[in-house]
């Protein structure tokens, strides 16, 4: 019983952390919560968009092994059409080329069909590629400005650590404690946001180049299948045979009776 009371009596006799997380962002007020809110908003923006790109990208790298496998070994470009997902990129190229290629039976002048499907091929992978582009903008405006944001708490701290200097008449480390660590805080803050942003944004832009070699590619391929009536085609390995179930062994001859 006794040591139950010493105990609680030396819990009460230590002295209250008023240097913490909690307390130094509390003495910075509204404007430092309001400045903590951006940066939390904008690194959950950040790994939004890392998460949900790195999918989509993973998703059409994924539909270009089927492009390789399926695609080509089809008779015509309408029947290779059937074999891609409906409303991926590869099959809005094949479907735009077709269109385009059925287009320019309809035109009276003499533009050439060379030109025609190359524009629209063109025009239909620079859609593509900025559609899986986007969001990539809003990583690239965090990464730059995000230390800013931290660095605009930092002066604030740093502002209201010499307000209390002034007020007090002498530089007591309780008196400045507070504001000093609220900005080496937001200091903190601001770059814990900006490097997962920065490393987010190449590494998806590197990828999304990756893919717009592979459009890229595939759309020269359309053009020249077109173009040659279907005699030209990208050498498509042989489709793997099913592997056969192994015979069953014989059952072993009796042996006859000898007479």
């Amino acid at each position: 019983m006794i040591t139950q009371l010493l105990a609680v009596a030396a819990e009460g006799a230590a002295p209250k952390n008023q240097f913490g997380f909690w307390e130094a962002m509390n003495q910075g007020g509204a404007i430092a919560w309001s400045i903590f809110g951006v940066l939390v908003i904008m690194s959950v923006g950040s790994f939004y968009i890392l998460i949900t790109k790195l999918l989509e990208q993973q998703k059409v790298m994924k539909q270009y092994n089927d492009v390789r496998g399926n695609f080509w070994r089809a008779n015509s470009l309408k029947e290779g059409a059937t074999k891609l997902e409906k409303n991926s990129a590869w099959r809005q190229l094949v479907d735009d080329a077709l269109m385009a290629e059925d287009q320019h039976g309809k035109m009276t002048d003499s533009l050439e069909a060379h030109d025609w499907l190359h524009g629209t091929l063109a025009r239909s992978e620079s859609a593509i590629n900025a559609k899986l582009a986007g969001g990539l903008p809003f990583l690239a405006s965090v990464g730059a400005t995000s230390p800013f944001v931290g660095l605009l708490g930092t002066v604030i701290g740093i502002y209201r650590a010499l307000i209390n200097i002034g007020l007090a008449g002498s530089a007591s480390i309780d008196k400045v404690a507070g504001p000093v660590g609220e900005a080496l805080i937001m200091t903190a803050i601001g770059l814990l946001v900006a490097v997962p942003a920065v490393l987010a944004y190449n590494w998806l832009s590197a990828r999304n180049k990756r893919i717009a070699g592979m459009l890229s590619g595939f759309s020269t391929d359309i053009l020249a299948n077109i173009n040659s009536d279907g005699a030209v085609k990208p050498t498509v390995a042989p489709a793997k045979a099913p592997a056969k179930p192994a015979a069953a062994a014989k059952p072993a001859a009796a042996a006859k009776p000898k007479a």
